[in-house]
């Protein structure tokens, strides 16, 4: 994927006043680390400008995407550069922002043609959704690609 991953700097987790440096990165572990993602060959580096890098190799296609989200998805935060190779690889998911009057089936109907695949994105953003019905405007979620071949 590599590149700037945008987010809405005034959404997101507040984490405290100024955010950026030392302290910044180590909120932004502490983050990563409570939702139980590995962090494994990662680095998560915070910009003066409030722009996050996510450096190293990640466990998976998924694990880096997921750590993305996490550190993108708080208040301070106006981007993600994404640095970071994968170990196991896998297929990359594209990143839908929610707008006011999104919910995760109108999300699904946008990116897969139905609704009944909402609960492939919620499973995606585990753990940082814990209610398919809370999802907020400025948020930014995982959208699996998903194997359209028929059996």
């Amino acid at each position: 994927m590599f590149g700037m991953i945008p987010f809405v700097k005034a959404a997101g987790k507040a984490m405290g006043a100024v955010f950026k440096g030392k302290d910044a990165e180590d909120k932004l572990k502490k983050e990563v680390e409570g939702y139980g993602l590995n962090t494994d060959g990662v680095d998560i580096n915070v910009g003066e400008d409030g722009v996050v890098t996510v450096a190293g190799e990640a466990v998976s296609q998924e694990m880096k995407e997921k750590i993305i989200l996490a550190v993108g998805n708080v208040e301070g935060v106006g981007g993600v550069k994404d640095e970071a190779g994968s170990g196991l690889g896998g297929r990359e998911s594209q990143f839908h922002t929610v707008v006011s009057g999104d919910s995760l089936s109108a999300i699904s109907k946008k990116y897969y043609g139905t609704w009944k695949l909402y609960p492939e994105i919620f499973e995606a953003n585990k753990p940082m959704l814990t209610d398919p019905d809370k999802i907020y405007p400025g948020q930014v979620l995982r959208i699996p690609a998903i194997s359209t071949a028929s059996s």
